[in-house]
């Protein structure tokens, strides 16, 4: 069996997370470039936990400027097997309201602008995303969700757009037609990266307020959401440090095949692979590639 190691992306609110032990900032380098930061590593009662703040301390980079490659890359090496996403969203739903956790386990990627895979020329590779999330992590989150007594709901869609402008009015009446639940900027294309990165994945939708469809839109005041944010991530807090401490020690083997991702996935030929790629996937598809 593998040791569990929880990795989690996401903002000051998570990362300064009280009874985090021996923690400290490591700089880990990628062949794929720089990660939005150094990673934050520690334990809470035992479990090795690996922090990166997804837009860097300070909040440097907009969605569509994150090394998503790096950043998967360097979790990968730091040894995560189960990594949560929590983020900031949108509702699209009426019955999703600002403070409403979302356990996503669907995607909608209408980003354009971002580099969305390892694989390429010279080393082609075709993973399923047909469920991006494990569900076997879901079940955790979802347990210490309940533990914490915190108000979610389990199951929804995430549309991703690229940003970093919000949706017009016109276009959040078309993801509801679509029947999504939240609208964010950052899941995708981290879930695909995660995927073939063969990391099991989860992610935590933190709805901050309704997307541009709801007519109360444009009458909330920055103070309210404000409030909610902060609320948010003293909630998330709570998540993640209730999470660390009751996830299985031993990896769980995901039943959507997440952490076995590139059993089949590699159609390039073993004498048509380009070895300066090879020698960049050494992370990610080291255990296939050296098989």
């Amino acid at each position: 069996m593998t040791r569990s190691v929880l990795g989690i992306v996401g903002g000051s609110g998570i990362y300064d997370l009280p009874g985090l032990e021996d923690a400290q900032w490591v700089t880990v380098s990628s062949p794929w470039g720089a990660p939005s930061d150094q990673v934050r590593i520690g334990t809470i009662d035992g479990l090795k936990v690996v922090f990166l703040p997804r837009h860097g301390r300070g909040h440097v980079y907009a969605p569509s400027d994150i090394n998503y490659r790096a950043n998967i890359d360097v979790l990968k090496r730091c040894g995560v097997t189960d990594l949560v996403s929590v983020s900031a969203c949108g509702s699209l739903k009426e019955e999703l309201a600002p403070g409403t956790f979302v356990l996503v386990d669907q995607f909608i990627d209408r980003t354009i602008a971002r580099e969305k895979s390892f694989f390429g020329k010279g080393c082609v590779a075709h993973v399923s995303m047909a469920f991006p999330v494990s569900p076997k992590l879901v079940d955790s989150i979802e347990k210490a969700a309940r533990a914490e007594d915190l108000t979610y709901r389990r199951g929804g869609t995430y549309l991703a757009m690229e940003g970093p402008q919000f949706s017009s009015l016109a276009e959040s009446h078309m993801y509801r037609a679509w029947g999504c639940d939240v609208i964010g900027m950052t899941n995708m294309p981290e879930a695909k990266l995660a995927r073939e990165a063969e990391i099991c994945y989860a992610s935590v939708a933190m709805i901050t307020d309704y997307d541009s469809w709801h007519p109360d839109h444009g009458a909330v005041d920055i103070q309210t959401i404000i409030k909610v944010l902060h609320e948010n991530a003293g909630n998330a807090q709570r998540l993640v440090g209730r999470l660390a401490r009751d996830l299985p020690r031993e990896h769980e083997a995901c039943p959507h095949g997440s952490d076995t991702a590139l059993e089949y996935a590699i159609m390039t030929a073993p004498d048509k692979r380009d070895p300066e790629l090879l020698a960049k996937l050494d992370a990610v598809a080291g255990r296939v590639l050296n098989a």
